[in-house]
């Protein structure tokens, strides 16, 4: 292949570098020139162009990619329409991508011009879904180092990737208790479990409740197998602490084989794969109750699909396996295993995080943190009650009208951090706050800059009453049990607030972990002063 700049009048059949302009018309990158497009660029003056010719043994870009992505396409893949020297793969089934990743990179290593992008070995996938992509860099590449590559994909005689259908199952569930397991709990549990074997073609054909012992548990696993479970899944009373458990021993009593105990794969360590007469059986840890991805689903994924599951599989499963907090967790491994030890009988340390960025959308173009109430403009009221409090350090948030709210604090024994992005809405401002608070903290309150009422006493009740080793990681006032501003967010929660987009607060994190608010009653956790009739009626009411 050829690359360089060409006389615009030897340029015919050869392929476009760069895209180029001349008069209305736009010529693309990768366009073969024709007699035609030559005799354009030359009446627009146009001298030279930077092409590529192809050299005997050469292919094009297009055909490139497509040799191959047709090596690498098996079962259940389909390929899309090759351009600009990408083909696609997608899945033409709900289920699991399958293929080796060494073979993935022997395609990558053959050579730069050709790469391969693909999802992660037995991720789940939807049919439709993009799951992998041939690309070829340059405008063509040597019939030679394509056939290369697709030798490398079709190693062993088959193609490199693969989707394995998820197949109907009959599964049964069995779930044990102790003396206080709730009714809704089991029911609850009942239903995420429910949500996840229909989500993958199966259904819950049965399901069995057995007190949490041996015999029981064995009893219930062979009436399972008698309804005519294909799998089988258990969800204990208490977390599976070894192999001679009381759920692992049940399995073995109901003439059952454990496979494997445990898992890299955090949530999700407490997992047992075993079978009985060839039924697969998968204890679930605790974390399975919560709808969110964990270790469990990377072993169901694959029994759903029927793929045979080994211990080295779940064995090799720890790259990646740092997975997202379960909120339903009741201990996070944050907590259990600390970045730094405790201080004995220390005082939580606890910074304020004050939110004046926004925009005043509702204002008709008056900035309300800058409106005079009770004697001073509004904002102040809330780093009053910052300052006054505990709370140590308080970081204000700037945005709109960064210089004339900076001027209100001139004086302040505060941190001051501009948002940029404040016009994307509050999500924004926390981040920006969070990332100016210091590592040293366990939590932090987030007060709104409209809220006159809030006071030092109110944020040192919210400081008081957090105490996250006894379900009060997340602290929020309440005025006649109805929960409002402001709100103590544990450390413990700082990277799911990172995630959070828009212009919502934290409301997410506190939907997600009900278990672990406390409610403090203020009196008043409401008055927010977002419009003129609100403004006008709090100034009213304060003066008669």
């Amino acid at each position: 292949m050829i690359f360089a700049d060409i006389p615009a009048f030897e340029a015919e059949g050869a392929i476009l570098a760069h895209s180029q302009q001349v008069g209305a018309r736009t010529f693309k990158k990768g366009t073969r020139l024709s007699a035609e497009d030559v005799r354009a660029l030359r009446a627009a003056g146009v001298e030279t162009v930077a092409a590529v010719r192809l050299a005997a043994g050469d292919l094009d870009e297009d055909a490139g990619a497509r040799r191959v992505a047709e090596a690498c396409r098996g079962d259940s893949v389909s390929l899309g329409t090759a351009a600009t020297g990408r083909v696609n793969l997608f899945a033409e089934a709900d289920g699991v991508a399958v293929f080796a990743r060494d073979r993935l990179d022997a395609v990558n290593l053959v050579a730069e011009e050709i790469t391969l992008a693909a999802v992660h070995p037995y991720d789940r996938v939807e049919r439709g879904q993009l799951i992998a992509t041939v690309k070829v860099i340059p405008l063509g590449v040597a019939e030679a180092t394509a056939d290369a590559a697709a030798q490398a994909a079709r190693t062993g005689g088959t193609p490199l990737i693969r989707v394995a259908p998820f197949r109907p199952r009959a599964c049964g569930l069995l779930q044990t208790t102790l003396p206080g397991t709730r009714d809704k709990v089991l029911a609850k549990t009942t239903e995420a479990v429910t949500a996840r074997v229909e989500g993958l073609h199966g259904h819950l054909a049965a399901e069995l409740r057995a007190r949490h012992d041996t015999r029981s548990v064995a009893d219930a696993l062979v009436a399972l197998r008698r309804r005519g479970a294909e799998l089988i899944l258990i969800l204990g009373a208490s977390a599976t602490t070894d192999r001679r458990d009381v759920i692992p021993a049940g399995i073995a009593a109901a003439g059952g084989r454990v496979r494997h105990y445990g898992m890299p794969v955090d949530p999700g360590q407490l997992l047992v794969l075993a079978e009985i007469d060839g039924v697969p059986v998968l204890a679930l840890p605790g974390s399975a109750r919560s709808s969110r991805v964990g270790g469990n689903d990377w072993v169901l994924w694959r029994l759903m699909a029927g793929l045979e599951v080994t211990r080295e599989d779940i064995m090799r499963m720890g790259a990646g396996g740092l997975l997202k907090e379960i909120p339903t967790r009741p201990l996070p491994r944050a907590a259990a295993a600390p970045e730094r030890v405790p201080r004995a009988g220390a005082a939580p340390r606890i910074a304020a995080l004050v939110l004046a960025a926004g925009q005043s959308s509702r204002m008709g173009g008056r900035n309300k943190l800058l409106e005079t109430v009770d004697g001073q403009p509004l904002l102040l009221h809330a780093v009053d009650a910052a300052e006054g409090s505990r709370a140590d350090p308080v970081v204000v948030v700037t945005g709109h009208a960064q210089t004339a709210v900076a001027d209100l604090l001139q004086d302040r024994a505060v941190a001051p951090v501009h948002n940029p992005a404040f016009a994307s809405g509050m999500a924004s401002s926390l981040r920006a706050g969070l990332s100016a608070l210091p590592g040293e903290i366990d939590g932090v309150v987030v007060l709104l800059g409209d809220m006159p009422r809030v006071d030092a006493a109110t944020v040192d009740r919210l400081i008081d009453a957090f105490d996250p080793d006894n379900g009060a990681a997340i602290v929020a006032a309440s005025a006649q049990e109805r929960r409002g501003n402001p709100v103590l967010l544990g450390r413990r929660f700082f990277p799911e607030i990172r995630e959070i987009e828009g212009d919502q607060g934290a409301k997410p994190i506190l939907q997600a972990y009900p278990d672990q608010v406390r409610l403090v009653e203020t009196g008043d956790a409401f008055t927010d002063l977002d419009t003129p009739e609100a403004l006008d009626g709090y100034r009213r009411g304060r003066e008669g």
